[in-house]
């Protein structure tokens, strides 16, 4: 596509239609290629147009807002069930609570970008397939179904990735926009939590004042409305002012990486000196793997937000040796868990961390090469953010698997 710009910078009609087949990535190449094409008028005129940013806030569309108001009164619903219906809320919420948002932000993505029939059918009969399969399971709480609970909400987020890429579901460059979204939408939902939080103390503390106990009337009917609309709200503001948060995360992404690689390393250094081990503390096992899933994400988010920089950006250095360490740390808790297998046996736990650590390391793996040939400017930055997004459809593989076959292999132990 970059060539494709510069050969064709004084033709309005097919930068156009380039522009309109894939803003995203006609956006990304403009900006690289237009400091050798900064001299001609189009090109100036493109680059006002793809870079301006308005300091006033939009709340969209009538129907965008609409669509807003709507789907947080049907979320608040859906969350209200259980005390609409007693309905225990330890049977509910485990098995729905991802149900309660997103198929709304799928909805807005398929609304928003004329999603085709087709996929619409697709995306609609898994979620309702998941839907009707989880609620069927036993009652009883049991391994499987806390796996099951636990590997539901990564074939819904995947769905609204789906949504998110439109009619281009195998375009790299929309996937990569969608972890962009992501780490957008987390910061978005973060602000908006917070101020809720301000306004939800004030509110108790004004009745107090007046000896009106208002917690359970709070819970069951502001909280469950407030807390789906939040990210369904984030959703609106992030797509609508990208400019609200477009620099924000970058800034975070910034200061978080180094601080976890450092982190990291003391933790590892640490862990000789404390008489703990994973191999043999189930707790520090499981906390040990939380602390890699969470490092996932950060090194995720961070190459979407420095996927357009310069190749030889100090940020992918940074990401580099966070990668290193990561993988190190993933050895660790990998090598823990086989020798929870060889000493007490396969279990349906012991069995999905395997298999998520086994793909983690495979994609860190993939990851630290393509950083590797970054930082040795042996290939661009955008290369690592699409080898990220690629290996995407095998966590939903994965989960899939955990969510349907695993009842099959072990029962409901």
């Amino acid at each position: 596509m970059h060539q494709e710009i510069k050969n064709h910078i004084n033709d309005p009609a097919f930068l156009e239609k380039l522009y309109r087949k894939n803003k995203s990535e006609f956006k990304t190449a403009f900006i690289a290629v237009y400091p050798e094409i900064m001299d001609n008028i189009p090109a100036k005129i493109w680059h006002e147009r793809l870079t301006y940013e308005s300091n006033s806030i939009s709340w969209g569309s009538k129907n965008d807002f609409l669509f807003v108001a709507v789907s947080a009164f049907l979320a608040g619903m859906i969350a209200r069930i259980p005390f609409t219906f007693s309905i225990s809320e330890d049977f509910f919420y485990p098995r729905n609570i991802a149900f309660i948002v997103f198929p709304f932000l799928t909805a807005f993505f398929v609304w928003k970008n004329k999603v085709a029939p087709k996929t619409i059918a697709i995306i609609s009969a898994v979620t309702v397939a998941c839907l009707i399969y989880i609620n069927s399971l036993p009652e009883k709480e049991t391994d499987v179904l806390i796996l099951a609970c636990l590997h539901l909400p990564v074939l819904l987020w995947i769905l609204i990735g789906v949504a998110f890429s439109g009619n281009q579901p195998k375009n790299l460059s929309k996937r990569l926009d969608f972890l962009r979204f992501n780490g957008d939408l987390i910061v978005m939902s973060a602000l908006l939590g917070i101020a809720a939080g301000i306004l939800s103390g004030i509110t108790f503390g004004l009745f107090a004042l007046i000896d009106i106990n208002i917690g359970k009337f709070f819970q069951e009917n502001l909280v469950v409305f407030g807390l789906p609309a939040i990210p369904i709200l984030a959703t609106l503001l992030t797509q609508t002012n990208p400019q609200l948060v477009n620099k924000v995360s970058p800034i975070i992404a910034k200061i978080f990486s180094p601080a976890v690689l450092i982190m990291l390393v003391v933790y590892l250094g640490a862990i000789i000196f404390s008489g703990k081990n994973p191999y043999t503390d189930r707790d520090f096992l499981l906390l040990f793997n939380s602390l890699l899933v969470g490092v996932m994400a950060l090194i995720f988010f961070s190459v979407a937000e420095s996927a357009e920089k310069e190749k030889n950006s100090a940020d992918f250095w940074i990401l580099f040796f966070l990668s290193i360490v990561t993988i190190i740390v993933n050895g660790v808790a990998l090598s823990a868990i086989l020798f929870r297998i060889a000493e007490w046996g396969f279990t349906p736990n012991r069995m999905a961390v395997l298999g998520s650590n086994l793909l983690m390391l495979i994609h860190l793996l993939l990851i630290a090469a393509k950083l590797f040939k970054t930082v040795t400017r042996e290939n661009e930055g955008i290369e690592v953010g699409k080898t990220i997004v690629r290996y995407m459809p095998v966590y939903f593989i994965w989960a899939a698997f955990v969510l349907f076959i695993f009842p099959l292999i072990f029962g409901f132990k």
